[in-house]
């Protein structure tokens, strides 16, 4: 792993053997350093109601800091009762949230130029 990201697990899931350090640097550049937090529900509902005023733990947020760094959360037990709504299994709805994550830090809100990003990527790691 590089020096520009670090992956921390704050939970008792496994979690998948993604290559997230080389999808963030494919996504963001290698310069951008990311931290990538794993955490339980409790944590995800305090930061969900804290920033976007919503009362409820969530499957992912991002934080930019500044332009070259930010901040992913993971929360795996939302993403483990998410995998029938989005048709996907767990390790594959991680990763695709991870690549929803880092494209909010590049600067994109949803709409069709996010999914044509999002696409992009999921297609060359096979997410």
């Amino acid at each position: 792993m590089d020096n520009k990201f670090s992956l921390k697990n704050m939970t008792k899931s496994r979690l998948p053997g993604l290559a997230f350090s080389k999808i963030k640097n494919e996504a963001l550049g290698e310069k951008y350093s990311l931290s990538l937090v794993f955490i339980n529900e409790s944590e995800s509902k305090k930061l969900n109601g804290k920033y976007r005023k919503k009362n409820k733990p969530t499957n992912v947020l991002s934080f930019p800091l500044d332009k070259n760094n930010g901040e992913i959360f993971i929360t795996p037990t939302v993403v483990k009762k998410e995998t029938k709504k989005f048709g996907r299994n767990f390790n594959n709805l991680v990763g695709f949230l991870f690549i929803h994550g880092l494209m909010h830090l590049k600067g994109f809100k949803h709409g069709s130029k996010m999914e044509r990003a999002e696409e992009k990527l999921r297609k060359q790691f096979g997410v």
